[in-house]
């Protein structure tokens, strides 16, 4: 079935999205010609990634005369600025994790807290975007099988993949802690995605001398 109705489920923002994933500050006048789409189109899909979580607004620093222009980011980018709405749902994330984990101990594992509050956090954003996750807290892995993006806009399949990678190396690395996506596993195809997490060595914590 096709994903739910969510920030990233029209592909128009994905390209957005995937635009400032690759150059962070541009203008709307920069995502109007990049993509095609009217520039109040574009105003559009940028207010729902914004409050998503997604991207970020930020007015422009000027030196010469001029009206300032707005600059948007994804949140997601190299030198990726801070949202504040994805700083909420990662701690909400994390809270409803941490009572789900009192009320059903059996759930607990043996990942540091910091890390199980990263899975907290991306199932959560995983489940709003329209998948269905499954994670593998021994291996590392997160099952996303069967990818309805894939199928419904299979050609656009690299660009999406590319987006949700990096949205979710987002999330991680928003919430804060060891984890971070490795990559796509190479049997990925339009019906079996698995993305692979690894625990970064410089994140975990170092032990106190005795």
């Amino acid at each position: 079935m096709p994903p739910g109705y969510s920030a990233i489920s029209s592909y128009s923002r994905v390209q957005i999205l995937h635009l400032l994933q690759e150059r962070p500050a541009r203008t709307i006048a920069e995502l109007t010609a990049a993509t095609g789409l009217h520039a109040n189109t574009v105003r559009e899909h940028l207010q729902r990634l914004i409050e998503g979580g997604y991207v970020v607004p930020r007015t422009e620093h000027r030196t010469t005369r001029g009206r300032p222009r707005m600059l948007y980011s994804a949140v997601s980018g190299p030198d990726a600025p801070s949202s504040p709405i994805a700083r909420r749902k990662v701690r909400e994330a994390a809270e409803r994790g941490d009572l789900m984990r009192r009320v059903m101990p059996w759930t607990d594992t043996e990942l540091p807290e910091a890390a199980q509050h990263q899975i907290d956090a991306l199932v959560e954003d995983l489940q709003d975007a329209g998948f269905d996750p499954v994670v593998d807290q021994t291996e590392l892995t997160v099952d996303l099988t069967p990818c309805a993006y894939a199928q419904s806009q299979a050609a656009h399949r690299d660009v999406l993949c590319a987006v949700h990678v990096a949205l979710m190396q987002g999330v991680l690395s928003e919430a804060g802690g060891p984890l971070e996506v490795e990559g796509l596993l190479p049997t990925c195809d339009p019906v079996n995605c698995q993305v692979q997490l690894t625990m970064s060595p410089a994140a975990k914590p170092v032990s106190s001398p005795v």
